[in-house]
């Protein structure tokens, strides 16, 4: 495996190039970087004094895996996705990356933080959703898949109308 400081210079790199297909909407570009195996997950945070607790067990706004994104994806395609009409134009801001190795030779674990802009129509104002997020990359000679993914939001209560935008 390569050096940590070379696969953080890759990691911040992907996720870059990760958060342009996601604003531009080429979602089916972005899902051929999605690891088979992968799990996507936004679990439900609740106010409370205690950081630990903040995360209930089980408690999901989004749990999904391949075929689930696949499915979410026809739907932004199709003209059934409600929510998202019209279309979200959003802005991902991505930083704070630290990488570090895991007990597999072939997978590493991404944190960063990211702020998501969105908008829709033309006279609201827009949403800012702030996000920590917790990657694990699959390494393999084609470059990263994203094997893994705990979205973390930092509100509590959603300040946006839904979550028909990809974290």
């Amino acid at each position: 495996m390569k050096k940590i400081h070379e696969l953080h210079e890759h990691a911040a790199d992907f996720l870059a190039r990760e958060a342009l297909m996601l604003d531009e909407r080429r979602f089916r570009d972005w899902f051929a970087l999605l690891d088979d195996e992968i799990d996507y997950d936004v679990p439900i945070r609740i106010a409370m004094r205690n950081y630990a607790e903040e995360f209930p067990p089980g408690a999901f706004r989004i749990k999904d895996c391949k075929a689930h994104i696949q499915t979410r994806i026809a739907r932004l395609e199709s003209d059934h996705a409600w929510a998202e009409v019209p279309p979200s134009r959003t802005l991902r801001v991505v930083g704070s990356v630290m990488v570090d190795a895991t007990e597999r030779a072939d997978v590493i674990e991404v944190v960063s933080a990211m702020i998501l802009y969105r908008q829709r129509g033309h006279d609201d104002p827009g949403d800012v959703i702030p996000v920590r997020r917790h990657d694990l990359l699959r390494v393999s000679e084609d470059g990263f898949r994203l094997l893994k993914r705990k979205a973390l939001i930092t509100h509590a209560v959603l300040q946006t109308p839904n979550l028909g935008v990809f974290l």
